[in-house]
């Protein structure tokens, strides 16, 4: 583990963000590990360090550069912006309207415009892959995306560049597989969408 990565996971546990249990993630996964970013972002001295972090990851992605950063709603709400801050870019969001993930607000993407997709913590990829298609179909470029924790392992394929400030490889099952279930221990649904 790299020092960066020791740090930004030394500021989850020193929050409280780092959980231990049976947690029912985003994803559906069900897990033993949840990574609470809002408990670190609740700081903005914190948030402001994460987010300067990633936008300079983030930068050496695209050679092009980006006009914007835009994230999902409700987790990559913060440190989206915060990326945005350091990059002195615009900064926008999506919300899930009837299930679907989408611009509302009066937010608008402009043909051309390239836009990096930002998020607290990866583990599917879904979200990400959802905000992805919101900017195509707007005729924008996704040109790379990032997160502070990708608990992937690194597995996740975007089909564009992306970083995480800390990659870990967390174990997570189906529902239906979950040894944590199995044995009866009760689920936690920590996260901000229904799952």
């Amino acid at each position: 583990m790299t020092r960066q990565e020791t740090g930004v996971l030394e500021l989850f546990e020193q929050t409280g963000a780092y959980l231990k249990g049976h947690f029912r993630l985003s994803s559906g996964l069900h897990s033993r590990n949840y990574l609470q970013s809002a408990l670190v972002l609740q700081h903005p001295a914190y948030a402001e360090v994460l987010g300067k972090e990633l936008a300079a990851h983030l930068a050496t992605l695209s050679d092009t550069g980006v006009d914007l950063v835009i994230s999902p709603a409700l987790g990559g709400l913060i440190i989206g912006h915060e990326v945005a801050r350091a990059l002195h870019k615009r900064f926008l969001f999506t919300e899930r309207e009837t299930g679907v993930m989408t611009l509302r607000r009066g937010f608008r993407l402009n043909p051309g415009e390239r836009a990096a997709i930002v998020e607290d913590v990866i583990t599917t990829g879904g979200s990400t892959r959802e905000v992805i298609e919101v900017v195509r179909a707007a005729g924008a470029i996704p040109v790379a995306a990032g997160s502070i924790i990708d608990r992937s392992g690194g597995a996740v394929e975007l089909g564009i560049p992306r970083v995480s400030l800390v990659t870990l490889t967390v174990e997570a099952w189906e529902p239906g597989n979950c040894p944590l279930c199995l044995a009866g221990e009760p689920v936690t649904k920590p996260g901000s969408r229904a799952a």
